[in-house]
């Protein structure tokens, strides 16, 4: 079958590789009827995590929409046939873990994540033609005819992320907000976060055009990469500062503009996906400011799926409105690259085997 493989930095394939089969009564296979690229999958492509891939044989990709096409002994909730996402963390729904809600942490799997490599389990991904789902009954999830192809990808990563955000932050009525990044969980974070707060809801991003969309949806938008951004910012909360700021991109960068912010006594909630080792948090200034910081992006997805679900099926939500561009697999280095680069004003991408 195709799948995407990594190869380098910058260098992920569309390869003939062995089809994947049921080996434990637990899995289910599915076939692939779309998938797409996250903003974590740029680590990948970048080669921040290159020591941790094996290069032509890691695969990559963790959302899905996709149909069963056999399941083992012990699957129950699934069968040939049915229309099933995932998380993009497989969980085994049993393990301590997994019962307080931390399924990214799942003790049986150890952590597993599709398409990420060696240290996460090494498992297949989502960027080929067909997979196997392990524990499939405790992480994967049924999705209604009446949600597209494209909604339903937002079900294994983004939109959950988009709910947990939010949770984590606990924005209040007339409550001023800051988002830092508008990609895809950047916006879906935001389109929330407007239907709670009546104060200032504040977007801010380097690109036009995400920011574009953020104040067609509603929000005040603020480009970081123009100067006195920062006191711009500031006049939409009176000088002191935001009462909650949602971090969506993952750099040390952002998470020091979310400390330089917020208000003392406000919630940051930084589900930005971060892959340096180190930032150097002043303890002293955190402490005295009375700041509540939480880091997500290691996101438990799997218990807000069903949630997200009910979001888009009555329509509070709408992410298909979201993807710009449609690739075939066989142009997965294409899409990457587009994705990487944001040309062409992409936003989100669909894959098709």
């Amino acid at each position: 079958m195709k799948a995407a493989v990594y190869f380098n930095p910058e260098d992920i394939r569309c390869i003939d590789i062995d089809s994947p089969a049921i080996s434990q009564p637990h899995e289910a296979l599915v076939k692939v009827i779309g998938t797409s690229i996250c903003g974590s999958d740029l680590h990948l492509y970048s080669g921040a995590m290159d020591p941790i891939m094996e290069k032509g044989q890691s695969q990559t990709g963790h959302e899905l929409i996709g149909e069963v096409v056999e399941t083992g002994n012990s699957v129950g909730n699934f069968k040939t046939g049915d229309r099933i996402s995932m998380a993009y963390s497989c969980s085994c729904g049993e393990c301590y873990m997994c019962e307080v809600g931390q399924t990214a942490h799942c003790e049986t799997t150890q952590k597993a994540v599709y398409g990420f490599g060696v240290p996460f389990g090494n498992m297949n991904g989502t960027h080929a033609e067909f997979l196997t789902l392990p524990y499939a009954d405790a992480h994967a999830i049924k999705v209604p005819d009446s949600i597209s192809d494209q909604a339903a990808l937002t079900l294994s990563c983004n939109l959950p992320s988009a709910l947990i955000a939010n949770k984590l932050a606990d924005i209040q009525p007339g409550e001023n907000v800051a988002l830092i990044g508008c990609g895809p969980t950047g916006l879906m974070s935001l389109e929330i976060a407007l239907q709670k707060a009546e104060g200032n809801v504040v977007a801010i991003d380097k690109l036009a055009y995400r920011l574009k969309v953020a104040e067609e949806k509603g929000a005040n938008v603020i480009n970081s990469s123009e100067e006195g951004w920062q006191e711009l910012a500031m006049q939409h909360c009176q000088g002191r500062g935001f009462d909650k700021v949602i971090e969506v991109v993952g750099y040390p960068e952002t998470l020091q503009m979310a400390l330089d912010l917020i208000r003392p006594g406000g919630t940051i909630a930084a589900i930005g996906v971060f892959c340096d080792q180190e930032f150097n948090l002043v303890l002293a200034d955190v402490f005295l400011r009375d700041i509540s910081l939480h880091m997500n992006g290691f996101a438990n997805v799997q218990p807000y799926m069903w949630e997200s679900l009910r979001l888009m099926e009555r329509g509070v939500i709408d992410p298909a409105s979201l993807f710009t561009h449609e690739f075939k697999l066989d142009d997965i280095d294409k899409a990457f690259k587009t994705f990487y680069e944001k040309s062409d004003d992409v936003l989100k991408v669909m894959l098709r085997p």
